[in-house]
């Protein structure tokens, strides 16, 4: 088994995409997560004068293995830093830099890269497999049981540079949440996510609990993907690529909630994947239809191996 050094920063959604791509690819990774020294964690990654001056000395200590995996900007500039005769260099994601500097690159169709050493997916790489989702299915089905069928699984993200998910948007959901199970259309489950606010997720649960709802209160195993593996339709907030793609990995039908705020790459995404059919923006009501999964990762990680000989 081919060893890797995953590098990223503290994301889950990045932490997902390297780890997804190198265990579909068969390798064994060793995840290195990335943490700046000051000041160049203030600084882009796109302006560091020298990878190794600004990240702590763990992400380049020890024997580098064959590969190296670099996630982000920041990750694709210490993949590059390491990259060397016996060592390959992949990128995750536009690595804002010389494609050149890099024997290969995964790249999302948002992404607007090509090249002879690129290759282009639908979606953001990820860890969701049919094997994993039955896995799932089978641990967390009998704690779904008791809710009406069909289950709508709401996946919630939050604030970040580019969107803001806060009160007026939380309370709107509620209701249009509750509207659902007051006429008895579905059963709602809901998890929230690091970036989700506390004031959020307490109104959700104000509102939706009494009417019988799940709303994950953060203790206990992230039910997550076992929403993802028992959803009959999924309800994801559209600020983030990685969720969106793990979603539409399903076979479930997703719907779109858009939040206030604008990313020209991340809503070029979620329009793409509005063109081909996979997903349909929420306008407040149930929408059901037939679904087939989106998974790219796989073929990705394949033809990563053929292209690097490994």
């Amino acid at each position: 088994m081919v060893k890797t050094r995953v590098l990223c920063t503290d994301i889950a959604g990045l932490r997902s995409q390297v780890l997804g791509l190198a265990e579909a690819a068969g390798f064994e990774p060793e995840i290195r997560t990335l943490e700046f020294i000051p000041p160049w964690d203030k600084i882009s990654s796109g302006l560091w004068l020298n990878a190794r001056w600004a990240v702590g000395a763990q992400a380049f200590a020890g024997p580098v293995p064959p590969l190296v995996i670099g996630g982000g900007g920041a990750g694709a500039r210490v993949a590059a830093a390491l990259r060397g005769p016996e060592v390959k260099a992949v990128a995750v994601q536009h690595p804002r830099m010389a494609l050149r500097r890099f024997d290969l690159i995964l790249a999302s169709r948002h992404d607007g890269i090509t090249g002879e050493n690129v290759i282009v997916t639908r979606t953001a790489l990820h860890r969701v497999t049919p094997e994993r989702l039955a896995q799932e299915k089978v641990k967390w089905e009998p704690t779904f049981a008791a809710y009406k069928r069909p289950l709508l699984a709401v996946l919630l993200g939050g604030s970040n540079g580019r969107y803001r998910f806060e009160t007026p948007l939380a309370l709107e959901l509620a209701l249009e949440l509750s509207a659902i199970l007051r006429r008895g259309e579905a059963g709602v489950v809901i998890t929230p996510s690091r970036r989700t606010s506390p004031e959020v997720v307490r109104i959700l649960r104000d509102v939706l609990e009494p009417l019988g709802a799940f709303v994950w209160d953060g203790t206990g195993e992230n039910p997550y993907f076992g929403m993802l593996a028992c959803a009959d339709v999924i309800l994801a907030t559209a600020d983030s690529v990685s969720m969106v793609s793990e979603a539409v990995a399903t076979s479930a039908p997703v719907l779109l909630l858009r939040l206030p705020g604008k990313s020209a790459r991340i809503g070029m995404f979620m329009d793409m994947l509005v063109a081909d059919g996979r997903v349909r923006d929420f306008n407040g009501a149930l929408e059901m239809w037939d679904a087939e999964p989106m998974n790219d990762t796989v073929t990705a990680a394949m033809e990563m191996r053929e292209r690097l000989g490994l």
